[in-house]
C-alpha cells in the first residue's frame, strides 16, 4: 500500500484528478482518497516513485 500526503489536494475536483493521474500510471490500481486528511492509499504494482511524479506533473505534489 502506497499512502502520499497531498497538502495541495482541498476539494472534490481535486480528488477527482488525483483518481484520474493514479489510474494513468496504473489503470489497475485501486485508489482511496480523503480530503480531510489529504492522503491518498493507492494499492498497486507500481512504484511510488511513478505516482509521486505523475501527481507533481498534475500539479499535486506529494509532502515530504
Amino acid at each position: 500500500m502506497i499512502e502520499l500526503n497531498l497538502p495541495d489536494m482541498s476539494c472534490g475536483h481535486c480528488a477527482s484528478t488525483v483518481a484520474k493521474t493514479v489510474a494513468f500510471v496504473d489503470p489497475a490500481a485501486k485508489v482511496e482518497v480523503d480530503l480531510q486528511t489529504k492522503l491518498v492509499k493507492i494499492e498497486s504494482t507500481e512504484d511510488r516513485k511513478d505516482f509521486a511524479e505523475a501527481l507533481t506533473d498534475a500539479g499535486y505534489p506529494p509532502a515530504q
